[in-house]
């Protein structure tokens, strides 16, 4: 993905008409809105017109996009493609948002009304994840879904502030779009290479000790690493 500078020099260019830098901008930028795009995926809906929508929606928050905001362009740009393909799909009719998702709005709304009464401040990220008990990149999709919508860009009405200046989070917030991105490809691998990537890469232990748990050399385990890597960055081509 392009470093912050690169982004932003891009997006100066992009907006004063470049369209070298707009192509440069989608085209680095496609992992990420396929991302989304693949939680709106639906047998009424082809890939490629949700993939359309939210390209739409990218060069809506590209052209729209003022470092001044105080997030970064990623963060901006998530509910902008979202949002794109959330109006088409509430405008044609085609699925309603899932009850599961609208309790999870709902209780999300609760618990934030009372940690502000009994904290005197916005809970964070990660209290609102493990409330919901969620990652944390799933708790933006659930304050943008309809019916109750809280959308983490919204400007409260008593101090002009959204709810993304609010929250109270040490992390970068582009941390969790590579997680989205990045969970969204591992979802695909079975069971044996998931274990691969989590004891190798989420708990730092050696191709050999991986091996002894899967019963198989240690050969086999570089092997089936380096597929695996592999089809990580075909993914995100």
């Amino acid at each position: 993905m392009l470093s912050v500078e690169e982004t932003a020099e891009l997006l100066e260019k992009a907006q004063k008409g470049d369209d070298a830098a707009k192509s440069a901008l989608l085209q680095n930028n496609l992992p990420l809105i396929k991302s989304i795009v693949r939680r709106y995926k639906n047998k009424q809906i082809e890939y490629d017109d949700l993939l359309e929508l939210g390209t739409l929606g990218f060069i809506k928050a590209m052209n729209h996009y003022d470092a001044s905001f105080g997030v970064r362009f990623s963060t901006y740009a998530v509910p902008m493609i979202a949002g794109e393909i959330k109006r088409y799909i509430r405008d044609n009719g085609v699925i309603k948002v899932s009850r599961s998702l609208k309790a999870k709005n709902l209780l999300m709304h609760n618990f934030m009304e009372e940690y502000r009464q009994k904290n005197g401040k916005e809970p964070s990220l990660r209290e609102i994840a493990d409330f919901l008990k969620v990652e944390e990149e799933e708790v933006v999709f659930i304050m943008d879904s309809a019916k109750y919508p809280i959308s983490i860009y919204a400007e409260s009405d008593e101090d002009g502030l959204s709810l993304a200046d609010k929250l109270a989070s040490k992390d970068n917030p582009d941390d969790y779009i590579d997680k989205l991105v990045l969970k969204e490809i591992i979802d695909k691998f079975d069971k044996r290479d998931k274990t691969i990537i989590f004891l190798r890469f989420y708990r730092d232990k050696t191709q050999s000790e991986i091996a002894a748990v899967l019963g198989v050399s240690q050969v086999q385990v570089s092997r089936l690493e380096a597929k695996i890597l592999a089809r990580i960055r075909q993914e995100l081509v």
